[in-house]
């Protein structure tokens, strides 16, 4: 089971130099907190997500959770804990926020950082919540319980202080692990509450749970109530179908568009749509020059994000940016330039360069190399000059081609067609 909260508009922890005690920007704890637990908001519904996580994953694989409520509440307050004191942090005291409950339908922590990934995406794009995690606007608690298959769950715990979405899935790995070694080592898992440190990568024991807790809920009278509709627009009334009208392009619209218009894989797609602002960067470079997707997509995701996670810009902020990406996919896909070329004008780029990509280009020569007969000449110098690597591949130890190869990209300084090159070499080579 997973609790997330998001809130709207996040204010930020303050804290007074000269008495280093919290105050509340917002307002004095209530004494008891307001929530739609009882009455919910909507219920039992379900969330389709895809999991993948580079490095971890091959590909991606589709995941259903289902939604147990949604529900409106009044923010209480925040605890702090560390190892020898506790802290309150009543800075968004009184706030409102909405509170996600959803049923134990995930196995691991990659499951459960997926699906805060996908919630992430959609609220951004409807604009409830920025989701920043780091600003409070999102707040994530795990439950985590091990079972063997076709045993009913276990006794769980509960996870508080995740800050990151990685720390979702760290936390929850850590959780398990430490709860699968209890039980071999013949120890109970008690139903208590942990927080997650994300120095030490560890769960550490808050509070327990073995007695039940008395929340003693009581109805709010100076609290009305909330009245839906779902068909005509009624004074008075929330019309839902009217917001449902307005409502932007969601993710999984957004991938099937992708997919189907476009051609992306589905990995593309997927890393594209949960982040906002390569996705945006995907459609602006589109909208200005002719591309292929495919290839666009890709350069974006493997080679651009790197030079602007530093930066703090929009796309919209980004005109030359956007303009040299396009130039230099344009270049790499007619063949002008080699990939390495790419990611060295990238290079070029994030230090501040207000130079077009092909001027680039043109005036320190990075032109890649397709002539067959200047190409075929390479290669046999490359022979020449390295004919103890030649003797070991002629010895059957095929692994020293890439070496040649290698031989080749430094000669050339990464200009030359190494496809080209590829068959000439072998070529040459098996006649030797």
């Amino acid at each position: 089971m997973m609790k997330l909260w998001f809130f709207k508009n996040p204010i930020r922890h303050y804290s007074s130099k000269t008495t280093q005690k919290w105050r509340s920007v917002v307002g004095l704890e209530a004494g008891y907190q307001i929530t739609q637990q009882r009455s919910p908001l909507a219920q039992y519904g379900n969330l389709h997500f895809f999991v993948y996580t580079p490095g971890v994953h091959k590909s991606p694989y589709s995941k259903e959770v289902r939604i147990k409520q949604l529900q409106l509440e009044q923010d209480s307050g925040k605890s702090l804990h560390d190892s020898d004191r506790s802290l309150i942090d009543l800075n968004r005291a009184g706030m409102g926020l909405m509170e996600l409950v959803f049923e134990p339908d995930l196995t691991d922590g990659e499951e459960a950082a997926a699906l805060v990934k996908e919630l992430i995406a959609i609220l951004k794009r409807i604009g409830t919540c920025s989701c920043k995690m780091e600003e409070g606007a999102l707040r994530v608690d795990a439950n985590v319980s091990i079972h063997r298959e076709k045993e009913p769950l276990g006794v769980r715990t509960e996870i508080k202080n995740i800050g990151s979405v990685r720390g979702v899935a760290s936390a929850i790995k850590y959780e398990i692990n430490r709860q699968i070694e209890m039980k071999e080592r013949g120890y109970d898992i008690i139903n208590e509450t942990r927080s997650w440190d994300a120095i030490s990568k560890s769960t550490l024991p808050l509070r327990d749970k073995e007695e039940k807790q008395d929340y003693r809920y009581m109805p709010e009278p100076n609290l009305p109530p909330l009245y839906l509709s779902f068909g005509n627009l009624i004074p008075g009334l929330v019309n839902v179908k009217s917001l449902k009208e307005i409502q932007p392009e969601l993710p999984a619209q957004i991938r099937i568009r992708l997919s189907k218009e476009l051609g992306l894989t589905e990995n593309q797609a997927l890393l594209l749509v949960n982040d906002d602002v390569l996705l945006e960067l995907f459609e602006e470079t589109l909208k200005i020059k002719s591309l292929k997707p495919t290839l666009l997509a890709n350069i974006i995701i493997y080679e651009f994000s790197k030079i602007i996670t530093d930066f703090d810009k929009k796309p919209q902020e980004m005109t030359h940016w956007i303009m040299f990406l396009a130039d230099s996919v344009h270049l790499l896909d007619t063949r002008q330039i080699s990939r390495n070329t790419v990611r060295y004008l990238f290079e070029v780029l994030s230090k501040g360069c207000n130079k077009d990509a092909l001027q680039i280009v043109h005036e320190q020569n990075l032109f890649q190399i397709t002539d067959l007969e200047e190409l075929r000449k390479l290669c046999e110098e490359v022979i020449k000059e390295n004919e103890t690597l030649v003797n070991t591949y002629k010895a059957g130890k095929k692994k020293v081609f890439k070496a040649l190869m290698g031989k080749i990209a430094l000669k050339t300084q990464d200009r030359a067609d190494m496809a080209k090159c590829d068959e000439i070499m072998k070529n040459l080579l098996n006649k030797l």
